[in-house]
């Protein structure tokens, strides 16, 4: 294979210590971190609140943010039939082809995930089943954009997971459903939708209130409210990761031009004012172009009020000298959206370890992983990708081992073993676990583990 060689196993240089240029800057992480600690507080005053006060604090939440106050916040069969009958045949079939990619690519995955039963040694069978949680909570954000695409990454791959219960909330649009995302959620198989945004959303269906039953989980993308809502909820539900800002890293060559990578940077900083979207190149005229580029495409983009202020605070353009530098740089930023393109994508496939999803080649794009070709856009941001992949099918099952002993010699041979190493760590009642067994199914004459001396029977 052309390129150079890197190890997957080999620990990656600091990114201070790596020899790189920058050409163009975002906000220092102090700045970042400044950033995040004014929401903490009010995130944790709101769902004390709503686990004090119930549907009262939830239904104030929603008029002071949304400015919605429904009679119910759930939507009635009638009400979703309705809205999904606002739109036309195209959009209809768009939603569901978009869906029908997300969920054929769920279904390869969970296939590849089995129950497994084994006979480790003779007697002593072992197994684990993968079983769905029994309820999730899908949160589709509203926001500046309708996220139809969110509801086929959280509902649909619950739908396929199996998940019995799946209980869908997303923010009123100008103080009404928006039908698009309404057909989206029920298409996906959501049991209920609520017209909830925000803290009110994720914190009702993570505690429950008078309306809302509580879930074992929470799953979807949200704003910086939604992110820290479901960090401090975590443990009393589980959720799928902490989704924060959209970013997105292009990682190019030579091999194609400023027009592409500026285009591919402000499709993803067009998101919010916070979005990071950094280039990563060895070809100093495509960084230097690049920047000119992005400057060119704010001038004509429709959003661009949002993408400038991003690319302004959040953009960055790195110079490296080696493609082996740049994979050091990447796995070391650990970017959600990697964008590949370069004459060796297959060799950053192979060598990429830290990321949200990779993009390889110029034909690819961020946007079609958003929106329509089937693999999951909620994702790790912040460098979690260190540790964590994104959401998918497997996110939504418990895998749980179980044993079971089915001879007497296989009890026998196992329990004294056990018998010896539970009273070797002091464990008397563990070991006299095993030893009830060993008199019972081994006829073995075994003293009360409470009397034995350090080192069990003999």
């Amino acid at each position: 294979m052309t390129g150079e060689s890197a190890s997957p196993r080999s620990p990656m240089k600091e990114q201070n210590k790596l020899a790189v240029e920058y050409l163009k800057r975002g906000k220092p992480d102090s700045e970042r971190s400044e950033d995040d600690e004014g929401v903490k507080g009010t995130v944790a005053a709101a769902l004390k609140d709503i686990e004090d006060r119930g549907d009262a604090a939830v239904r104030e939440m929603s008029a002071k943010f949304d400015g919605f106050n429904p009679d119910s916040f759930r939507l009635s069969e009638t009400e979703i039939e309705r809205l999904v009958s606002t739109l036309t045949g195209q959009q209809i079939h768009d939603i569901r082809f978009a869906q029908e990619q997300v969920r054929n690519f769920a279904k390869a995955q969970r296939e590849s995930m089995l129950d497994i039963e084994v006979e480790t040694m003779p007697g002593v069978i072992l197994g684990h089943k993968n079983i769905p949680v029994r309820s999730a909570g899908c949160y589709v954000p509203g926001g500046k954009f309708p996220l139809v695409a969110a509801a086929h990454m959280s509902v649909a791959t619950a739908d396929v997971a199996g998940v019995p219960r799946i209980v869908a909330a997303t923010p009123p649009v100008n103080g009404e459903p928006h039908p698009a995302v309404i057909a989206a959620i029920h298409f996906g198989g959501a049991h209920e939708i609520y017209l909830l945004g925000g803290i009110q959303a994720v914190g009702a269906m993570a505690l429950g209130t008078e309306s809302i039953s509580a879930v074992d989980m929470l799953v979807g993308p949200g704003n910086a409210f939604v992110a820290e809502a479901k960090r401090q909820l975590f443990g009393k539900v589980g959720i799928d990761l902490l989704a924060g800002p959209t970013e997105t890293m292009v990682i190019a060559d030579d091999t194609v031009d400023a027009e592409l990578c500026a285009t591919d940077l402000l499709g993803q900083a067009e998101h919010g004012f916070d979005s990071p979207a950094t280039l990563v190149t060895n070809d100093r005229r495509l960084a230097e172009n690049t920047i000119r580029e992005v400057e060119r495409l704010l001038g004509i983009l429709p959003t661009a009020r949002t993408a400038a202020r991003s690319w302004e605070d959040y953009g960055e353009v790195i110079l490296c000298d080696t493609h082996l530098e740049m994979l050091e740089t990447a796995n070391e930023i650990a970017a959600e959206h990697v964008q590949v393109m370069t004459d060796r994508d297959d060799w950053y496939l192979d060598n990429m370890t830290s990321y949200g999803a990779l993009f390889l080649g110029p034909r690819t794009n961020v946007a079609n992983g958003d929106k329509i070709v089937g693999t999951n856009h909620t994702l790790p941001t912040r460098r979690a990708g260190r540790y964590t992949g994104g959401l998918w099918v497997g996110k939504y099952l418990k895998t749980h081992s179980y044993q079971k002993i089915v001879t007497d010699e296989a009890a026998t041979f196992v329990g004294e073993y056990c018998s010896r190493l539970c009273i070797l760590e002091g464990f008397a009642g563990h070991a006299e676990q095993a030893n009830i067994r060993l008199r019972r199914y081994g006829g073995l004459n075994i003293p009360y583990a409470g009397s034995a001396e350090p080192g069990g029977h003999a």
